[in-house]
């Protein structure tokens, strides 16, 4: 009996310090945690959603600052060994004990502790590397806070850093923000034409030939008119040559789609724009060429002025397909096709209805998503309010009783947004006002909007009163179900289709008539979506 009590006090003992540990160790800020939520798993969120997680994080990273050289920078690039950068800091332990000063000391050995004691989380580095940053910050307030933040990158980072000092050195993480697609090169003139790639800093010739093409001249005398008409079939047999192998090159045979971000013709002659506007090229590549460049050379030393000429539009990638996007959404705008939305609450009620095929969103969109609770009724109320709504108290209260609203969650609608919009099924871009289109949407549409998969028409389902909502709402709650649980049937399994009717049966703004509605629509759909999907299932969205 007294081995087994003092076991249990042992027992008792071991999980207070457990407990205690955890309580140490969980010193990272909430802006932090948001941000790297599941940033290493690279199958999760989308390439787009990382890098800007990473530039938040630079961000945020850029703009603490601490006392003495209390921070530490630590990067451990791909194939490196824990062991090695443990013993490097067990010995830059030994000597911050001689630094004179108390406190700068006593912060800098805590820095170190915190990262060898992070360090023992990992047996080997992680196969893109390790990024550690610990230390004490100061906040806004004056008040010092212990920050450990540790992460693998989303992709592999070239760099080994260990700096001690009053912030947080972020110039490495620059890197994974450098755009790596791969562009393709087609350089054509009348000696032959080469195929190339760029990745990068990295230039590879994947294949090239050469071609001898008879001249044109005024030789021949009744044969004239023959001997054009041979030398033109030889220019198309090469033009058509050129094309079958550019399908070849830059198609990938196993998804059908091009391998390449982007296709740049060059050329001394006219070949590359007779390429370019052949029947014989691949539809899938001309919807890839960036731009159609005049070389003085061919082969490889006109592969090289072809790069230097076109590495304004390379490094503006990014930018055109933002315009590209952009103009599509004005497009539906301007033909007034109803399959579009903007504001925040028209598109997040799109997004509840499984209506919103690509969301577009400011970068910089400077709102914040707050749960609140009612704190008479314990009500949970959502609310999104930018930085003035913000300062007004009265969406702090309910506006029926007055009561005071508690805050329960703050997090940025951006953050919120970039870990939930795979649950509504769509597609997530990130916009910059940097461009005449980006800068129209973040101001004429106020940063937020979508493309829908079909027409809607979001004033039928503004707020209205209970007497109309019993005569409005069956109708319009019954359509929106259709399509959300067409939509699940599709996309998800049956569960997923029945939290989604719960989710309707049990809003507040739903009648008894519409709620025995949707029950019958579910009942009907769970023995729909045993067959596979058919056209015919369309019909029941009228």
């Amino acid at each position: 009996m007294i081995i087994a009590r003092s076991e249990g006090q042992n027992q008792r003992e071991r999980e207070r310090e457990r407990e205690g540990k955890k309580r140490k160790v969980d010193t990272v800020s909430l802006v932090f945690s948001i941000i790297l939520l599941k940033m290493a798993d690279g199958h999760e969120t989308d390439r787009n959603i990382e890098m800007w997680k990473v530039k938040k994080l630079i961000k945020a990273l850029e703009a603490a600052r601490g006392n003495g050289t209390s921070m530490i920078s630590l990067i451990m690039p791909p194939r490196d060994q824990i062991s090695r950068v443990t013993k490097m800091l067990g010995d830059e332990f030994g000597t911050a004990s001689n630094i004179k000063s108390r406190v700068n000391r006593q912060s800098v050995l805590g820095a170190i502790t915190s990262a060898q004691q992070r360090l023992k989380l990992y047996n080997k580095v992680p196969p893109n590397g390790l990024v550690l940053y610990t230390g004490t910050i100061v906040t806004e307030d004056g008040k010092e806070k212990k920050v450990t933040i540790d992460f693998e990158p989303f992709k592999p980072i070239n760099a080994s850093l260990y700096l001690c000092d009053n912030k947080f050195h972020t110039e490495a993480l620059n890197e994974l923000l450098e755009s790596d697609d791969k562009f393709g090169f087609i350089i054509m003139d009348g000696n032959g034409t080469l195929f190339g790639t760029l990745s990068g800093n990295t230039r590879e010739v994947l294949h090239k030939f050469t071609v001898d093409l008879p001249k044109k001249h005024g030789r021949g005398g009744q044969s004239a008119l023959r001997f054009a008409r041979l030398r033109m079939e030889k220019r198309h047999n090469y033009v058509r040559k050129t094309a079958e192998l550019a399908t070849q090159f830059f198609i990938n045979p196993s998804t059908s789609q091009p391998n390449v971000s982007g296709l740049i013709l060059a050329g001394s002659a006219d070949f590359k724009t007779e390429l370019s506007q052949s029947d014989m090229f691949d539809p899938r590549l001309q919807a890839k060429i960036l731009n159609v460049v005049d070389v003085s050379y061919g082969g490889e030393n006109g592969f090289n002025q072809a790069i230097e000429l076109s590495s304004e539009i390379l490094s503006n990638v990014k930018f055109i397909q933002e315009k590209k996007l952009i103009g599509k959404y004005f497009e539906e705008i301007s033909q007034d096709t109803g399959k579009y939305v903007f504001g925040v609450d028209d598109t997040l009620k799109a997004l509840e209805m499984g209506a919103v095929e690509t969301l577009i969103v400011w970068e910089n969109l400077d709102i914040n998503r707050y749960t609140l609770k009612n704190a008479v009724t314990a009500e949970i109320i959502i609310k999104h309010l930018n930085k003035d709504q913000e300062s007004d108290q009265s969406n702090f209260r309910d506006s029926s009783s007055s009561a005071e609203l508690e805050v329960q969650e703050k997090l940025p609608l951006l953050e919120w947004f970039a870990n939930e919009y795979r649950r509504f099924g769509c597609s997530l871009e990130f916009v910059t006002n940097k461009s005449q289109e980006g800068s129209q949407f973040c101001r004429g549409f106020g940063g937020i909007g979508g493309v829908l998969r079909y027409q809607v028409d979001m004033r039928a389902y503004d707020e209205l009163s209970d007497n109309e909502c019993r005569k409005a709402c069956p109708a319009l709650a019954v359509q929106a179900c259709h399509k959300r649980l067409l939509f699940c049937g599709m996309h998800a399994d049956f569960s997923e289709i029945q939290r989604n009717a719960c989710r309707l049966q049990q809003s507040s703004k739903s009648s008894m008539t519409t709620r025995i509605m949707i029950w019958q629509l579910l009942a009907a759909y769970n023995g729909l979506l045993t067959a596979p999907y058919s056209a015919d299932s369309t019909q029941l969205l009228g």
